[in-house]
């Protein structure tokens, strides 16, 4: 999915792009997509773009006559720019908007349609779309803090909370906790000041640095690439692979559709984080530590 990083240079790419010009005609590929009725659709067409703005992992297109137009891309959903109109072919695409000059199109890979467009009206109708989270940018730390501590709940959760946090998913909250060295399921009304600062500062500095990898790699193209996944993270999405800090097998949990990654001798002590799958089926020969580990794999 993406997150704040993403959608940041989204946006960057779109106000180069769509800024000041007309909404010619917005389509919609698939029913699915177009989750709100009043107002309808239609009533975009020929408005001039005159904001653009991040509301969580949400993308808000803001139009003449108080109208907005909210993308949430979710897990699977992509936006594409091309320059000129041409005619659009596939089941991958989900809406387009034609503009005065160019095209943005949004894809979806896979069956499970999530991604969503609202079509809503004024700023009291946009607000309602945000779910609260602190911008966690420009925050300061005691307001981080309290925000952190308010709910007792894991670190990981607490992180991907939008609730609580605005813009943070699955794969920034594992490269941010990595920073910190904190574990994932240490409980937020547990963690010392110390730590608290640690995270602040971590969240802040992660989210920065690969803000400005993306906006590098993009340049002035429209950004393509955008992935969960990228070459230069030290744990997400790296599970068995060495940790960049000490060179210890980055670990997972596995839980639905997602997973933390995480490494346990900079973040949890050594300690294996117990994989809800895999330590059910083990039971007791479920190794504890790292050591364990090393030796289940020596001895196998």
């Amino acid at each position: 999915m993406p997150e704040l990083p993403d959608i940041s240079i989204y946006l960057e790419a779109l106000g180069r792009r769509i800024l000041g010009q007309r909404l010619i005609e917005p389509r919609i590929m698939n029913p699915f997509f177009l989750r709100t009725v009043v107002p309808a659709l239609d009533q975009a067409k020929d408005r001039k773009v005159i904001a653009l703005r991040r509301i969580g992992k949400r993308i808000a297109i803001g139009l003449d006559d108080e109208l907005w137009l909210v993308l949430h891309l979710m897990i699977a959903g992509r936006l594409h720019w091309r320059e000129g109109v041409q005619k659009v072919f596939g089941k991958q695409y989900v809406g387009a908007f034609e503009f005065s000059n160019g095209m943005l199109l949004v894809t979806e890979a896979g069956t499970k349609k999530r991604a969503s467009l609202h079509v809503l009206r004024g700023e009291e109708a946009l607000r309602a779309m945000d779910p609260g989270g602190l911008e966690v940018m420009g925050c300061t730390l005691p307001a981080f803090a309290q925000v952190l501590t308010k709910r007792n709940h894991t670190l990981k959760r607490a992180l991907t909370d939008p609730r609580l946090f605005s813009g943070i998913g699955n794969a920034y909250s594992d490269e941010i906790l990595h920073r910190a060295r904190l574990s994932p399921v240490t409980l937020t009304q547990k963690v010392s000041p110390q730590e608290i600062e640690r995270l602040h500062r971590a969240t802040q500095e992660t989210l920065s640095h690969w803000t400005d990898v993306l906006r590098h790699d993009a340049g002035d193209k429209f950004p393509e690439k955008v992935t969960a996944f990228r070459p230069g993270m030290a744990v997400h999405g790296k599970f068995g692979k060495p940790c960049p800090v000490c060179g210890t097998n980055v670990q997972r949990i596995r839980y639905a559709d997602n997973e933390t990654n995480y490494c346990p001798r900079c973040q949890t002590e050594g300690k294996l984080l117990a994989d809800r799958s895999l330590s059910l089926l083990l039971k007791k020969d479920w190794p504890k530590t790292i050591e364990e580990l090393e030796s289940l794999k020596r001895d196998s």
